[in-house]
């Protein structure tokens, strides 16, 4: 396959998923993110295919299975079906939903296993170690945390038993040359050095069967019947039998540009195990394997014990799939860690969606509809003194939100999107169409101005398809364009002026209504349990001290680690003028989380050196002694600089 025949093709896979327990938050995440990336690379042209699925042999769900009375198909039939419905309701484009029950998978790895086997990569011997029953698989004493699972903090069980052993360590130095060959190997680096770290170390070989005595739910070895496949050495083939391994055309096109997701935890697996078994099979490597941090959940402010109660996956019908997906993607820094916090959620919702995108949305809908008679005006006037402007922050946001998709740096590419949006908003205020509508002398420049906004909108409608299909397609059907921009791709956003004049336009109900934050899912629960907030009493100052108190709205436009510091984050703060402020928020954001944001700052605050750094200013946040901070933000767009009172 040639260079240019790769890039046209794309294979993207999410881990699948084990059916010891009913989908969460991480899951959704894992699998949006493949969706988004997946949705994207259609818009480009490239021919797709995406798969997921569940991961269903194994100890653990024998256990499980048993605990609820039930076989372990039945169980794992009831959990994948979860899964699979879920995928449903999220709008997951996935092409094939593989289970390692299928029949086709238990003979691509039953071929495998005899191919490695035969060639003398698998061997028979008496083996005693670690067992964590969590991970299903063996320990060394050097990869314990004082003793016990680093994953699970469990002390694992010694069990000594004859088993098969894959001779993984033959394959040590063509692994760490192949990584350090190939930098987008594993990606984002810090998880290629993590890798590149432990093979640092003599790599032992897998231990890849379980006796039947032990364990009978698994692939049976096809040279020897009283053991079945270890899961893991099962589960990884998937990616080649969803392919149609070996003989179907399919793996022949994709399997050269795939691209695995997955999650810190199992980087292992998929960053050392996976890579030595296709070695040993004579099958090429994958392209990469991209790695995403956790999510963590952040407890209720009001009451700890409520933290854990609410299923973040109910947000989704709460507050609508397209802006639950906004969230977890506006919201993660891919490959770092991110908290998630319904009150964040709702924050964005009210924000960037109602107040940002929706209001742009109704209001360009709305004067098209009272000044052209509900069509797309044709401009009568050439190009105004601001639309230079527009049209070349457009090209740069096509352009930076390309290079955040191809990285998966998704938070990036949605915060040029909202860089357009926000323009787009000022455009409107600046050129007041209003009062353009008063005379005839401006009724040129009216035409222009509401087809340039108009056609900003086209351009967000095709940017957001991977994000918000939903809202994306509502946008675009409203412009009178309907899905033909989605299917004319990312080219069509290529040059200013693709909207057709005349088309009929739709004024409709708002895209994202505004949300009370004070009905969020955590408050109505804590009402149901009668858990009261005690409302702060404070020391009372006079509104003429108050007034001494200069406090701006700023925009950080860069931000990063001061170093030799945990916690202090350095940031460039537009308040009308450039800042520089330091502030010990980095336990709670990252430096890249911080861009793009409105914070609230304290701009009459005598400069101070913190770490070295001169901060001129101070942001303002929430503290909890048990939570932390939360930063003070504004939901309605003002320009940088604007003073709060």
């Amino acid at each position: 396959m040639t260079d240019s025949q790769k890039d046209n093709r794309f294979y993207i896979t999410t881990p699948i998923y084990y059916v010891n327990a009913a989908p969460h938050i991480g899951h959704a995440y894992t699998t949006i993110v493949a969706d988004v990336v997946t949705r994207y690379k259609r818009l480009t042209g490239a021919e797709t295919f995406f798969l997921t699925g569940t991961d269903e042999h194994g100890d653990k769900v024998m256990r499980a299975a048993a605990a609820k009375g039930v076989s372990p198909k039945q169980y794992a039939d009831e959990i994948s079906g979860l899964f699979k419905g879920l995928w449903v309701d999220l709008m997951i484009t996935n092409d094939r939903f593989i289970r390692t029950t299928d029949p086709d998978h238990i003979g691509v790895v039953q071929s495998i296993l005899q191919k490695v086997y035969d060639s003398g990569d698998i061997y028979f011997a008496k083996y005693g170690g670690l067992y964590c029953v969590g991970c299903e698989r063996f320990y060394t004493e050097r990869e314990l945390v004082d003793g016990k699972c680093p994953d699970h903090d469990t002390t694992p069980e010694y069990i000594e038993e004859s088993n098969y052993f894959f001779r993984m360590s033959t394959y040590q130095d063509r692994l760490i040359d192949h990584i350090t060959g190939n930098p987008d190997f594993i990606r984002p680096e810090r998880y290629r050095n993590e890798v590149l770290s432990f093979l640092k170390e003599p790599l032992e070989d897998l231990c890849i069967s379980r006796p039947k005595t032990r364990i009978s739910w698994g692939i049976e070895l096809p040279f020897d019947d009283k053991y079945v496949c270890y899961v893991w050495f099962d589960a990884l083939i998937n990616y080649l039998t969803g392919l149609g391994y070996p003989d179907d055309p399919k793996f022949k096109k994709f399997w050269p540009v795939c691209r695995h997701l997955t999650a810190k935890d199992i980087i292992k697996p998929h960053g050392i195990y996976w890579p030595t078994m296709l070695m040993a099979a004579g099958i090429p490597l994958y392209q990469s394997l991209n790695v995403h941090g956790y999510w963590t959940i952040e407890a209720s402010k009001m009451s700890k014990s409520l933290g854990n109660i609410v299923n973040p996956l109910s947000l989704k019908d709460k507050y609508g799939l397209d802006a639950f997906r906004y969230y977890l993607m506006r919201e993660m820094s891919f490959g770092l860690d991110s908290s998630f916090s319904e009150e964040a959620l709702v924050a964005r919702l009210n924000a960037d969606l109602a107040n940002d995108l929706g209001n742009l949305v109704n209001r360009a809908l709305t004067m098209a509809a009272k000044y052209f008679d509900s069509r797309v005006p044709d401009p009568k006037d050439g190009p105004g003194p601001t639309d230079g402007d527009l049209v070349e922050t457009a090209a740069r946001v096509r352009a930076d939100y390309i290079e955040g998709m191809e990285g998966f740096a998704f938070h990036k590419a949605l915060i040029a999107v909202w860089e357009l949006v926000s323009l787009l908003n000022r455009y409107i205020v600046e050129n007041q169409p209003w009062e353009l509508a008063k005379t005839e002398e401006t009724a040129g420049r009216l035409s222009r101005v509401i087809y340039n906004t108009l056609e900003g909108l086209r351009f967000l409608g095709v940017f957001l398809v991977p994000f918000m299909p939903g809202t994306a397609e509502k946008i675009l059907t409203r412009l009178g364009v309907g899905t033909t921009a989605a299917v004319a791709g990312l080219d069509s956003t290529a040059a200013w002026g693709g909207l057709a004049g005349g088309l009929p336009i739709t004024v409709a109900e708002a895209l994202f209504p505004r949300v009370d934050a004070s009905q969020t899912i955590v408050r109505e629960e804590a009402k149901k349990m009668e858990v009261h907030v005690e409302p702060i009493v404070a020391d009372l100052i006079s509104y003429e001290e108050f007034q001494k108190i200069d406090l701006r709205l700023g925009i950080v436009t860069a931000a990063e680690a001061v170093p030799k510091s945990e916690k202090l984050i350095k940031m460039t703060v537009d308040i009308g003028e450039e800042r520089t402020i330091v502030a010990g928020i980095g336990k709670q954001y990252t430096p890249e989380q911080m861009v793009g944001r409105r914070i609230v700052v304290v701009a009459n605050l005598k400069p101070a050196k913190l770490m070295g750094v001169e901060s001129r200013g101070m942001l303002l946040a929430v503290v909890d002694e048990k939570e932390g901070l939360s930063l003070v933000t504004v939901d309605k767009e003002a320009a940088p600089g604007g003073r709060l009172s």
